[in-house]
């Protein structure tokens, strides 16, 4: 089973610098093409990744396997390694080793003073205008390598990874399933953001495969349980974003300060086994059923390209607690789709189209609940979304919503339909926000054997 996800489209954010003093660039935010919106690497129209996206990763290469810092611009990579030091602003000039490390958690945890300047020099170095690196011959030849050359690897160390269970419509959906409609939504869930411990071991890059898993289940309810290759293996539609500066063992976050430990969001399927899942959770919620792997986006698309994309935040009903109120915007109109592609079959069949506007808590909210007890979060954490659900049918963003608990077929063209994943298939995760002539984008891909 091949899994393709990917951030396509997100709409760009055009980050404009000002020039305030040497190594100073004053940034402000706008959704137009002027300014840097040009650069002299050659990007398609309709590559993910323009000068406005600039997303980061981690990379190797077969010539050198060390795992390296990137920066993706049109098919390229960007080795900032190789560009370390020309970082000399006042929030990188003393820490450009931070670009010389296998993985981006010691960036994350600089904070929002260096994401910010180190976002503006990079798109004022790649611009069409500045010959620093454009008409360095030698560097541009160490600097760039092809995408289609490189490794991807985990953006960061994930020390710890949580999921949460934060669309209402989800939630509502499965309650129904499994409790009926009056008693869909336990009760404590309009008033914190549920969510529970993962696996941070099994958290993958796409491209990693993924093993159908086995376990114990219990198709009759009268007979003892039995053990065997899962028969119910799902998707799930989430996002998630990466923790950049921690807070202190007992000190917890407030969500007006939330934001500045925010760095940036992945796509993410979080694959399930939904008959593993329904034996074992009672009653310490699932184990097996999730830890068997967990795909994310092999780019991290920053905060800052998405922040000109904000929403108002969904009305919330009751009103929380005061430790999550929260009136500025933070939730996000970021299209989303997952799509089939089957064995035998030419091309993918779309069977969701979602929005992470649906979210009922947002990432602040989750933020500030997982540290009001003092638990410290550290760089490279990883907090996901939970699943993805939207009002209508064709939102739904899991195969359990989509085919209502296996009650019918889901069709994806070609004379075949899906209740759950088969072997052989591949699923397609992407997401978007449309700029004005421009798009920015992440891919992920697995394999299930």
């Amino acid at each position: 089973m091949f899994l393709c996800s990917g951030l396509h489209h997100l709409e760009r954010l055009f980050l404009r610098g000002r020039h305030v003093a040497p190594g100073r660039w004053e940034l402000c935010v706008s959704r137009d093409c002027s300014g840097f919106s040009m650069s002299f690497i050659q990007v398609d129209k309709d590559s993910d990744f323009p000068l406005q996206n600039l997303p980061y990763g981690v990379f190797s290469t077969k010539e050198e396997p060390r795992h390296r810092l990137g920066v993706a611009i049109g098919d390229q990579i960007l080795d900032l390694s190789v560009i370390k030091h020309l970082f000399n602003g006042p929030a990188l000039a003393k820490h450009q080793h931070v670009f010389d490390q296998p993985t981006l958690n010691a960036f994350m945890g600089l904070g929002w003073p260096a994401w910010t300047e180190a976002r503006a020099f990079l798109q004022k170095l790649l611009s069409s205008g500045e010959p620093t690196l454009r008409d360095n011959t030698e560097l541009r030849r160490r600097a760039f390598v092809p995408q289609a050359s490189a490794t991807m690897h985990l953006p960061a160390h994930i020390g710890d990874y949580t999921d949460f269970y934060s669309s209402r419509q989800h939630a509502t959906n499965v309650g129904i399933m499994f409790r009926g409609k009056e008693n869909a939504l336990m009760p404590n869930w309009l008033h914190l953001p549920v969510g529970y411990h993962g696996r941070a071991s099994s958290v993958v890059v796409s491209g990693t495969p993924i093993r159908r898993p086995v376990g114990q289940t219990k198709p009759d309810n009268d007979k003892p349980p039995v053990f065997g290759a899962c028969k119910r293996l799902d998707i799930e539609l989430e996002m998630a974003f990466f923790v950049g500066p921690g807070n202190k063992f007992g000190e917890p976050i407030p969500i007006s300060r939330a934001q500045e430990h925010i760095f940036g969001m992945v796509l993410m399927n979080d694959w399930s086994a939904r008959d593993i899942q329904k034996w074992e959770y009672v009653p310490l919620g699932p184990f097996l059923s999730k830890s068997l792997g967990t795909t994310i986006s092999p780019w991290v698309v920053t905060m800052e390209a998405l922040m000109p994309f904000v929403l108002p935040n969904p009305v919330q009903d009751p009103k929380p607690l005061p430790y999550l109120q929260d009136k500025e915007p933070y939730t996000f109109d970021i299209k989303l789709f997952v799509a089939i592609k089957g064995e035998g079959m030419s091309s993918p069949t779309t069977i969701c189209r979602s929005n992470f506007k649906h979210m009922y808590w947002t990432m602040k909210q989750q933020l500030a609940h997982h540290s009001i007890n003092g638990c410290n979060l550290r760089p490279g954490d990883l907090l996901a979304s939970g699943t993805i659900s939207g009002p209508e049918p064709e939102s739904f963003g899991s195969m359990l919503e989509l085919s209502w608990n296996g009650t019918k077929e889901i069709p994806l063209g070609n004379g075949q339909s899906r209740k759950f994943l088969q072997d052989g298939d591949e699923v397609i995760l992407t997401g978007y926000c449309q700029g004005n002539g421009f798009r920015v984008g992440i891919d992920v891909d697995s394999i299930v054997r």
